[in-house]
């Protein structure tokens, strides 16, 4: 038995990195995932993989009618949604004001705050009939960028800080009947996407891949106090906890912050243990 065992649950963003890993681990706890993305190549690896226990859909989390078809498609093959994860995002390649010319900003601005913001309010009101019926849960993901600077640049930091503030309102108007809540990865290999507007930007910490890739992860491990660069799967144990009605019945406006230890930083050491073992042991 697992903790969403004959549950129904929709994962947007869900081809990829964390939203692929999140689906696989819905499967194992005994969940049927209604898989939506925008790439029909990844859903297709993902039906291949997971088998009955999934069905896809292509969908656009900022359009509202995509996002009413997509609970539509659960409800029809599975028959319930007790589960709607908005996990579809979008980065910004880490692009500082001064780097982004002016006549971007209003394209770069619409595209971020579309996916990251809008798609949750989207998903929100087109799962809470079915969602209201099973007496459900809807789970964000956040961002480590939704509490500290330097996680991206100005459109996604704010991006995620208003995806934060959209998760405490949608949890204080849908209690008592649905339980809202967040989990908020911090530095994870996965590609995340980026609109044009950002332009050809650093990709940042998150992109895997390239020639100076092990040396780009030790750097990003040195500054992280459990010196991890977390996988996709790090975090999907984190979304089962707050979609099971079992082991979170009271929890609701909550974030699981999955990010490394980012808030124990320390202003003398990013962790106070490196010499631990010396200390306790006598040796490293």
């Amino acid at each position: 038995m697992g903790w969403l065992d004959g549950d129904v649950a929709i994962v947007t963003g869900g081809g990829s990195g964390i939203g692929r890993a999140i689906v696989r681990r819905y499967v194992e706890e005994g969940c049927r995932v209604v898989v939506a993305d925008l790439s029909a190549e990844r859903l297709a690896e993902v039906q291949a993989e997971l088998g009955d226990a999934v069905t896809t859909i292509v969908a656009d989390v900022r359009d509202y009618a995509q996002n009413e078809a997509v609970v539509a498609k659960a409800v029809a093959t599975f028959g319930k949604l007790d589960v709607f994860v908005a996990n579809a995002g979008m980065g910004d390649k880490f692009t500082e004001l001064a780097d982004l010319p002016a006549q971007n900003i209003d394209a770069a601005f619409t595209q971020i705050f579309e996916v990251n913001v809008k798609g949750i309010i989207h998903g929100a009101k087109a799962a809470l009939p079915a969602l209201l019926t099973t007496k459900g849960a809807f789970v964000i993901t956040l961002s480590n960028s939704s509490f500290y600077p330097d996680g991206g640049g100005v459109m996604y930091i704010a991006s995620k800080h208003a995806a934060l503030g959209a998760m405490r309102q949608l949890a204080h108007e849908f209690a008592p009947h649905i339980r809202v809540n967040a989990v908020a990865p911090g530095a994870t290999r996965t590609n995340i996407t980026s609109p044009a507007a950002f332009g050809a930007a650093s990709a940042g910490p998150q992109a895997p891949g390239g020639a100076d890739d092990a040396a780009r992860v030790a750097a990003i491990e040195a500054t992280m106090p459990l010196k991890r660069f977390a996988e996709p799967e790090d975090h999907s144990a984190a979304y089962v906890l707050v979609a099971s009605r079992t082991q979170a019945p009271v929890m609701t406006g909550t974030v699981i912050e999955s990010d490394g230890g980012l808030g124990v930083r320390g202003l003398r050491r990013v962790r106070g243990g490196d010499d631990l073992p010396r200390r306790v042991f006598g040796h490293s």
